[in-house]
């Protein structure tokens, strides 16, 4: 009896090995991460006063996903950014001293760390200043030399990689917003969805990856206005790709 009561003991502790890593993998797909938001300037044409709670709005939408909102950027290169998960990047710097150089360090050394970053809309051309750095974590930036964007209006988007954890399962869909034309850069990207010109009939990319050391970059030109940010392609976007950054399942595992 002792013998058979010691190999059920055994195999119950077998069972459990072999069934602790799913058990895991799933708790990990349902984890909390904490994300900042940094906004706070961008350009006049961009009210990030209304883009802001739209965008967090879609990112809560993920219950996974606790929010706190940064709309000081002096205040970049002192904030702590190891206690999050994620930043998110939702602002056009003018100044070169606002967030400067301490806030783009803190920034680049969070992600290269392996902090996940979203970048979002005109972010793109935030840190001018430091551009030719800036391209190597965000794949892109914005060029002024080249044209801005097509006439604010719909288009479609067109899903290009299913099988991304982003975008897979994401249907091409239309928006209206403003169709970037002007994103300039060589770093390594892989492109999750792209849009026709209809101004000069070339593709351009709309969402893309990349790492920035050890960090997981996301990148968006969507999002102009409070509606765009709304369309639900558009939130399913920056949704998943918040979640990706920050290291969980692009969706909350359902219960």
């Amino acid at each position: 009896m002792s013998r058979l009561l010691a190999i059920l003991a055994s195999a119950s502790l077998l069972l459990v090995a072999l069934l602790a890593p799913n058990a895991l993998a799933d708790e990990q797909s349902n984890t909390s991460r904490r994300v900042l938001l940094v906004t706070g300037e961008d350009y006049p044409g961009h009210k990030w006063q209304t883009t802001t709670p739209a965008l967090k709005g879609q990112l809560e939408q993920d219950p996974r996903l606790a929010i706190d909102v940064l709309d000081e950027l002096t205040r970049l290169g002192s904030t702590q950014l190891t206690d999050y998960d994620v930043v998110v990047m939702h602002f056009k710097n003018y100044d070169p001293k606002v967030p400067g150089k301490a806030g783009y360090d803190n920034l680049t050394k969070f992600v290269r760390e392996g902090g996940g970053l979203v970048v979002v809309h005109f972010a793109c051309g935030a840190f001018q200043e430091f551009k030719d750095d800036f391209v190597k974590v965000a794949g892109r930036v914005w060029n002024p030399e080249f044209r801005a964007h097509d006439p604010f209006g719909k288009f479609q988007v067109e899903v290009i990689d299913d099988e991304h954890p982003i975008t897979r399962g994401l249907a091409s869909f239309e928006t209206t917003d403003e169709l970037y034309t002007c994103l300039d850069g060589q770093t390594p990207i892989k492109v999750l969805a792209e849009a026709t010109s209809k101004v000069d009939q070339r593709r351009y990319p709309m969402a893309f990856v990349l790492t920035y050391g050890k960090g997981r970059v996301f990148h968006s030109v969507l999002g102009h206005d409070p509606a765009a940010l709304n369309t639900p392609g558009v939130g399913t976007l920056f949704r998943r790709s918040t979640a990706w950054a920050a290291g969980l399942a692009a969706e909350p595992k359902s219960e």
